[in-house]
């Protein structure tokens, strides 16, 4: 049955939502006093304030396409964005301007301006400071925290650096670009005595966290035996989106041409629109001035022969071991953070429970020669069951696929327990079937003894939907997939120091999550040891010298050095 995010949170007489109905009174009672109050679903749901009273002072450490997502997912009364940081003037520009290719960009990425309701960007530019070079922003002593959304093999670099310079740090997933990395960033977050938090935004989706409830409280799933999980995308050579076209690419220079056309005969309705659009070409046609190999990116030969400059590196770093981590950390992590959160919960709260071992093959047969990465991954994990330890029979085994070349089905999780199944589908959607019947809709009732129960009623084939309303009737938004909540969290803990407020993927919990993608990227790696590695719980440790790269963490290197 697909649910709505206000099907949850609205009380319907004949309808318990997917939760269980230990948490339907603070959904259909409290959660809606709050909201009219003014307080935030986040804060009120994960227990935070519902607001820091002086906004986070933060600087935005690369403002491309994740920084963007995050610059417009986050919420003022949390964090005030004084200070961005980037080589690239295309960036600069969609950090202000927001992304105005189409409207569905914009949507995800407003930009600065949008944000505060500035008018211009020099009205912007005086409340917040551009800087080029990352490490200038950091001296900027008015900045308390910084949000790092730079290509992977900068985050150790730039969130040491952080921390020494006395900044608290949320930076994207992965946590690092290795394990002796992420060990090096756990370490000296400790020393500094700051706030490191990894932006793996399921750990604050509410969709999640019911699904959480549905399985470890409520058991309506009964006992998990096996997850599946995929990430399908359509790119193929020439459509592919980790592969956008270099500033210097022929087809940029004769698109700006035919829009500067167009303007001169354009509609009053289209002239803003259109002008915006060209105002960004100009900029990313900018990004040819810039001297990648300046700030560290590479020279390479491919395995076709062809040369590889140090631009393309920068702009399509994702393609590359050196500087991204295919589609395991880019993907993958997500995913199998997911699972690793549905199985913990079978093990009672406060559990992180880690996989026990994975078997990955991989494979490019879609795209040449013009990159590191794979097209193609499958993987498949074993976790421990509650009684693993006294029966090692007590596995449950997730699946994972992401690929290339072909779209169908999407993104999502499919859970499976002996007494039903939850699938949740691109952050938005969830299903809940009883048994294996997917023609049988179900509802959460009551059971004689007071506990959740799954309840049928035959629905004619497909699992039919529930009209989605929110209150007073009101179209229903899609559910907030996490980036405010944990933003305004880790502002919440920063502003609110106490060992107990920590965020929810603090540094012990988002190595894991890198543990579990770099490892998969091992074993695909290796396909003559037959592709199958014994995860050791010495990895997972932050105090530990012990890596799966081999390369014991040293938090004195050069590169962390201001």
């Amino acid at each position: 049955m697909n649910l709505t995010e206000a099907q949850k949170w609205v009380g319907k007489d004949n309808f318990t939502d997917v939760v269980g109905v230990t948490r339907r009174d603070f959904l259909t009672g409290t959660l809606a006093a709050g909201l009219a109050t003014g307080a935030g679903l986040g804060s009120l749901y994960f227990g935070y304030g519902k607001s820091v009273g002086n906004p986070l002072r933060v600087g935005v450490l690369g403002t491309g396409d994740e920084g963007s997502v995050l610059i417009g997912a986050h919420n003022p009364d949390y964090l005030n964005v004084v200070g961005i940081a980037d080589i690239r003037p295309y960036n600069i520009f969609r950090g202000f301007h927001g992304d105005v290719s189409s409207a569905s960009a914009l949507t995800a990425r407003p930009g600065l301006m949008s944000k505060y309701k500035w008018s211009t960007e020099d009205a912007a530019r005086k409340q917040v400071k551009v800087y080029q070079a990352y490490e200038d922003l950091l001296a900027d002593k008015n900045i308390e925290a910084v949000i790092i959304a730079l290509p992977l093999h900068l985050h150790a670099e730039a969130s040491i650096k952080a921390m020494r310079a006395g900044k608290h740090v949320l930076t994207e997933k992965l946590m690092g670009h290795s394990i002796h990395e992420c060990k090096e960033m756990g370490r000296v977050a400790k020393e500094a005595g700051k706030i490191l938090a990894t932006g793996h935004q399921r750990h604050y989706s509410i969709l999640y966290d019911n699904a959480v409830h549905t399985i470890g409280k409520a058991r309506l799933l009964g006992e998990l035996h096996s997850i599946r999980a995929q990430w399908h995308r359509g790119n193929l050579p020439g459509k592919d989106s980790w592969k956008p076209p270099l500033p210097d690419d022929e087809s940029l220079a004769k698109r700006l041409m035919g829009w500067k056309k167009d303007l001169e005969t354009a509609k009053p309705a289209d002239i803003d629109g259109l002008t915006k659009k060209i105002a960004q070409l100009d900029a990313q046609i900018a990004d040819t001035a810039i001297d990648a190999a300046k700030h560290g990116y590479t020279q390479m030969t491919l395995p076709d022969g062809s040369a590889r400059s140090p631009m393309e590196e920068l702009i399509r770093w994702r393609l590359w071991n050196r500087t991204g981590g295919g589609l395991m950390a880019e993907l993958g992590s997500h995913q199998l953070d997911a699972a690793g959160i549905f199985v913990s919960a079978m093990h009672g709260e406060g559990k992180k429970v880690k996989p026990l071992t994975v078997t990955a093959v991989g494979n490019r047969s879609l795209f040449p020669a013009d990159r590191e990465i794979d097209d193609h991954v499958y993987c498949m994990y074993e976790y421990p069951a509650p009684g693993y330890a006294e029966d090692k029979n007590k596995k449950i085994v997730v699946t994972y696929s992401s690929i290339n070349g072909n779209g169908f089905g999407g993104y999502g999780e499919v859970v499976l327990g002996t007494k039903g199944t939850l699938v949740l589908e691109q952050e938005q959607d969830v299903m809940l079937y009883k048994d294996s019947a997917k023609d049988t809709r179900v509802t959460v009732g009551k059971a004689k003894d007071g506990t959740p129960t799954l309840d049928t009623t035959e629905s004619g084939g497909g699992g039919g939907g529930y009209a989605a309303s929110g209150p007073g009737g009101a179209a229903a938004a899609p559910p907030s997939r996490g980036y405010t909540e944990e933003m305004e969290h880790w502002a919440w803990c920063i502003r609110n120091p106490s060992p107990e407020n920590q965020p929810r993927c603090k540094p012990d919990v988002a190595i894991a999550d890198a543990v579990i993608a770099l490892v998969s990227n091992i074993a695909l790696a290796n396909p003559t040891t037959q592709s199958r590695i014994e995860f050791k719980p010495e990895w997972f440790d932050i105090a530990s010298d012990e890596t799966p790269e081999g390369v014991k963490p040293d938090v004195n290197r050069d590169r962390y050095k201001a």
